[in-house]
């Protein structure tokens, strides 16, 4: 990007209601300073504490999906111990609504099964998201999954809309997956 094309940046930004955004490698502590961030931007404009807390932890739950299954990673040796990965998350405000947005590289053969899984989840109604959450719980997770394999229908649970994503094929072996979620 030139210097002069900085403030077109800036403004596209703004348009688009953006006013936290983050761009490199994330980890854990990062994130958690990145929240802090969030939570007091929002507090300063006197942001309803429940809505606050829906906003942080969509962000995090992204966040935290870029450090465990972005397929972009970069080792950092005085950070051995410390679980990371490449991608975006920004978070805004447009049309009466916040929003949280992440984006990070997937490898072209998980594209499929997670976007049957997205599909899946953004059909289902509030009552169906917590029946399937339930019975989620009660199974094992996922082999290749970090966690309880539940962050993706907790974001939907915890959206007033269906989530949205988009998968763009970057070449033979990545695409770029985008997941917005809206409060």
């Amino acid at each position: 990007m030139k210097v002069e094309d900085f403030f077109n940046y800036q403004e596209d930004l703004v348009d688009s209601g953006v006013f936290l955004t983050f761009s490199g490698v994330l980890t854990h502590d990062f994130m958690l300073k990145l929240g802090d961030m969030l939570k007091t931007k929002m507090a300063l404009q006197n942001v309803d504490k429940n809505l606050m807390l829906k906003v942080f932890s969509l962000m995090i739950e992204q966040s935290q999906n870029i450090i465990f299954y972005s397929s972009e990673k970069l080792a950092i040796p005085s950070l051995e111990n410390e679980e990371m990965g490449i991608g975006t998350v920004a978070v805004g405000f447009k049309d009466d609504h916040y929003f949280v947005f992440c984006g990070n590289h997937i490898a072209n053969p998980k594209v499929g099964q997670l976007s049957a899984k997205l599909e899946a989840i953004q059909k289902m109604s509030p009552e169906e998201l917590k029946q399937h959450y339930k019975e989620q719980r009660r199974l094992e997770p996922d082999t290749d999954s970090k966690g309880a394999g539940l962050g993706f229908i907790e974001m939907a649970r915890k959206s007033s809309q269906p989530i949205e994503f988009a998968f763009r094929k970057i070449d033979d072996n990545q695409s770029y997956f985008t997941l917005k979620t809206i409060i």
